[in-house]
């Protein structure tokens, strides 16, 4: 009896796993446009993105896996993205390779925990794209696997993410607005796409999808249980921030009152912000304290 139990309840997941897939489809394959890929552009790209921060940790090979994201989820490591045919991307083609970052699917066709800000990265451009994927061929291949996420039941259930994108998923943030000057519009992009802001400081509903109507209010709780500040202009300004100082913080980790950020701060910094071009960093300022730029 109780096996004929157990391959009753089989059955009965499959059937549901069959709806799922035929009721709630993924979206196609993207077509894009075929552009010479520049690399010095695509490692920019990665370190506006973030990319480096969270596919590398403290002990292992650059870009072959990150350190753990603890979630009220279950936790999560970021995979090895080296040209490692069989532990990173190597077996991958450029249109997989778009397919996973801008659209959250991977080549096997199944969709990427939203732990992985592919939602941000739609915003990328053809180019873009061909640029990221040259500059990660530049990156020499680990044999370093890639950790499986520690996520129990019913998260665990990857096709489950099939009915959340449809209710959870964001619009387009990154849409320019007329009246704004291109600073601004530029700062805009970048904080809310590829610079992936609002992952951390817009507030999250009961199933980890972002708030939009909040805006950049801050988080009480992220997933992992930290908070973060709110990054309105409003709130900025109130805490001392201006265009200056704040570039300065991006650029260095240095606060205005000779502290230094901290928890998840330190690592954007040090891996992304440090980085950028002194024109995005001007352009994100304009954004945040939505100077008439």
């Amino acid at each position: 009896m109780r096996l004929i139990l157990t391959a009753g309840g089989l059955v009965v997941l499959l059937m549901l796993a069959a709806l799922v897939t035929l009721n709630f489809p993924l979206p196609a394959p993207q077509v894009v446009a075929a552009y010479q890929g520049d690399a010095k552009r695509g490692a920019y790209l990665a370190r506006v993105s973030g990319c480096v921060a969270c596919h590398s940790s403290q002990t292992g090979d650059p870009w072959a896996g990150g350190d753990p994201l603890p979630s009220k989820f279950g936790t999560f490591y970021a995979p090895n993205i080296t040209a490692n045919p069989q532990h990173g991307i190597g077996s991958w083609n450029f249109e997989q390779f778009v397919r996973a970052v801008r659209q959250g699917i991977s080549p096997a066709g199944k969709p990427y925990y939203p732990a992985f800000p592919y939602e941000f990265y739609a915003s990328l451009t053809d180019r873009d794209m061909a640029d990221l994927w040259a500059a990660m061929q530049t990156i020499p291949p680990s044999a370093q696997p890639s950790r499986q996420h520690e996520v129990g039941f019913p998260f665990s259930v990857r096709d489950g993410l099939r009915v959340w994108r449809p209710a959870f998923e964001r619009s387009d943030m990154t849409v320019s607005q007329p009246n704004k000057g291109s600073s601004w519009n530029v700062g805009k992009y970048l904080v809310m796409g590829p610079a992936h802001c609002a992952a951390c400081h817009m507030p999250r509903n009961f199933a980890g999808g972002l708030k939009e109507e909040s805006g950049l209010a801050g988080d009480p709780q992220m997933l992992d249980g930290a908070k973060s500040p709110p990054l309105t202009p409003g709130a900025l300004r109130a805490r001392g921030w201006t265009k200056d100082n704040l570039i300065a913080a991006l650029r260095t980790g240095i606060l205005p009152n000779g502290d230094a950020f901290g928890g998840a701060m330190t690592e954007v910094v040090q891996e992304s912000t440090a980085f950028l071009l002194t024109s995005h960093l001007e352009d994100m300022a304009a954004y945040l304290l939505d100077l008439d730029e």
